[in-house]
Formats: structure tokens, sequence, C-alpha cells
């Protein structure tokens, strides 16, 4: 994550802090993933239907992750300007594991769990993003 863009989130991020709690980490993230084949179908529908004048290809939202010693915050990130524009959820890091990391050529994942909680979120990090992975990964506990 460059300068601009992490000045930006940790701007957005400090007034939602609590008394001592610190930033650890942040970087940008998806949350779920566009398979290729169902990329490759639309790109090729949508390329039928214009006639060949033009092919879309869908792609996830971007988004913001900081993690706190407490907590992780995750905000929708502006996909032309370096800046978070929505608060989109707050998971506190207490009883919260993950999956093993799924390594893949472009990027890698795993999936946050809780047992107090039946929902699981997948965690995606661009290729660039590994050294900050990593230290995602080593806050939280393997799960069992």
């Amino acid at each position: 994550m460059n300068g601009r863009r992490r000045r930006a989130l940790l701007a957005t991020v400090h007034p939602l802090l609590e008394p001592g709690e610190q930033v650890e980490v942040t970087c940008v993230v998806g949350l779920s993933t566009v398979s290729v084949g169902r990329t490759a179908a639309f790109g090729v529908a949508s390329a039928v239907l214009s006639g060949g004048a033009m092919a879309v290809i869908p792609t996830p939202v971007p988004m913001y992750l900081a993690m706190t010693d407490r907590r992780l915050f995750v905000f929708r990130a502006d996909p032309v300007f370096a800046k978070p524009v929505e608060h989109t959820m707050t998971i506190a890091r207490d009883g919260l594991f993950r999956s093993a990391i799924r390594e893949r050529i472009l990027n890698s994942s795993f999936v946050l769990s809780s047992p107090n909680s039946e929902n699981v979120l997948k965690l995606v990090f661009p290729l660039i993003s590994r050294k900050e992975r990593n230290l995602v990964a080593a806050a939280l506990p393997l799960a069992p």
C-alpha cells in the first residue's frame, strides 16, 4: 500500500480506535473472488451482445484492511481516488482464527472464522501484499 493510501486509511481509522489501541497492519484486500470461468463467460457474452464492439470483465471491489491489536477494520476502497469510501465492518480479534494460506499465481487467501459466529470471511491478498498477508496471518492463530 502506497503512502498516500495508507495516510488516508489511517486518518479514517483513528477516530474509531479505543484508547491505547494501535494499528499494526494496513493493506488492500479482496473479500471475494470472481472465478476465471465466470469472468471468461461474462467477457464472451458481453462481446457477443455488443457485436464485438466491447468486452466487459467484472472485478471485485477492493477493500482496505486495518488490523489493530484488538480488531480488524474493513473499508470499501474508492478505485479511482486513494481513500476509503465506506466503513464496511469491524471484527474483534478475540477468538478469531484462520485457515491455512492458499497460494495462487496472482494472489493468496485464507478464511477467517470465529466459534462465536457462523459467518466466515475470505480475505484475498494480491501478489504485492505478501508481506502484509504474512503479518496478518502471524497475528491470528491457525484453526484447530
